[in-house]
């Protein structure tokens, strides 16, 4: 029985048992704490290591290269901006009212209690004095910083410093095996948190999760027709020709919720029917898959709202600041990792003071809303490769109108 399978089954018991049990199903809840509890221990390491393997192996040359920076810098805006339409959508449908779940005794509304910082503040607070007690306490920006810092500067250092480019390289093949062996406990951890849920809420959490689910398909939607709005507004070219032409990678995307096994069949449309060079199709759309991910940022800012709603928590403004720049962040990071957007939601929640525990509950129906997301990431990354080749003059408008 695949992964999935069996965390939908796990699901599907934790319903049955929550129902039966009752109040009593509160002591399953430790089953989904373990889980939970595996993740917080190897997620500094993951974002530390994950990072600096990513920045080394970018190395110099063709990736940073004009058409690369071009490229970085417009997967990183539609991320962002992916991260903005999945707050507004959050906050217009309410998918957790309705629902308190209460996952820590001393959790309470603190962040409503705090004063917002100044900007002069936020910066600071971003820069670790300590980079071991950085990681320590589990402050995910200074970590961040730290680690981009110490990439950066092996990548300035190049052969002098290969051996050790080679261990973070190994270091992060380390987590990401460690993050795999964790995931495979996701439907006991599911069985716990969704059989403790719905024994304290009732139907209540059951519905709740659907209306977050169709949160997140709406929002997935307003992204698919952003696309195509990218394209005639920087393409100038009409966007329904693509759209039709990447039917086949997008049903792909859909059916086996892998960027990684529709990514030879998404770069063999845009050369040959779409009309996207070569060049563009061999280097940005590959970036895209590595870096960009829409829908998962779209999907990460909506349940930062919807566990806002469900614990009664009040956001300030510089909570969002910080939450469009995590989720744009983890969506990157999440590339490549098995259930990554799972193991980086765990990092959106905690930097806000959100309670990681609510990995456990939203694991039970990340399946469902994967194959969407896949294939709202796949579309972006061709629609931004496509940009990109015509502002290069590149693009073979015949073939596309074809």
């Amino acid at each position: 029985m695949k992964l999935w399978q069996k965390v939908i089954l796990g699901l599907i018991l934790g319903i049955v048992a929550g129902f039966l049990l009752g109040q009593k199903a509160e002591y399953l809840k430790p089953l989904g704490t373990i889980f939970i509890n595996l993740i917080k221990m190897i997620i500094v390491p993951l974002i530390f290591f994950s990072l600096l393997a990513g920045i080394t192996s970018m190395g110099s040359g063709q990736n940073v290269s004009r058409v690369g920076l071009k490229a970085a810098l417009a997967f990183l805006f539609t991320s962002a901006f992916a991260v903005v339409i999945g707050l507004v959508v959050g906050h217009v449908f309410h998918p957790g009212q309705g629902v308190t779940l209460d996952f820590a005794h001393d959790y309470g509304n603190h962040i409503a209690s705090k004063a917002p910082p100044t900007i002069p503040e936020m910066l600071l607070n971003i820069i670790p004095t300590n980079a071991l007690g950085a990681m320590v306490e589990g402050n995910i920006l200074q970590v961040i910083v730290f680690a981009i810092f110490t990439g950066v500067t092996l990548n300035l250092l190049g052969d002098k410093c290969r051996k050790v480019t080679e261990l973070t390289q190994e270091m992060a093949q380390v987590t990401f095996k460690m993050i795999g062996m964790v995931v495979e406990l996701a439907p006991i951890g599911v069985f716990g948190y969704i059989s403790w849920a719905v024994g304290t809420q009732g139907v209540e959490i059951i519905i709740s999760l659907a209306k977050l689910v169709c949160t997140v398909l709406f929002a997935c939607l307003l992204q698919y027709f952003l696309f195509g709005l990218l394209i005639l507004v920087f393409g100038r070219i009409s966007p329904l020709p693509f759209f039709r032409k990447m039917l086949e990678p997008q049903a792909l995307a859909f059916s086996t919720s892998s960027s990684k096994a529709t990514l030879t069949t998404a770069m063999r449309v845009l050369h040959e029917k779409i009309g996207v060079s070569k060049t563009s199709t061999n280097f940005v759309l590959p970036l895209g898959a590595a870096i960009n991910m829409d829908a998962t940022a779209i999907y990460l800012g909506i349940c930062a709202i919807f566990f806002a709603q469900v614990t009664g928590t009040v956001l300030m403004p510089a909570d969002y600041i910080k939450l469009i720049f995590m989720c744009t962040i983890a969506s990157i990071g999440a590339a490549g990792i098995p259930s990554g957007s799972l193991i980086f939601m765990g990092m959106v929640l905690n930097s806000v003071g959100l309670p990681m525990e609510g990995v456990g509950i939203i694991a039970g129906v990340d399946r469902i809303l994967d194959m969407v997301r896949t294939t709202i990431n796949i579309t972006g990354d061709a629609t931004i490769t496509l940009i990109i080749d015509k502002s290069e003059g590149t693009l073979d408008e015949k073939t596309y109108y074809s």
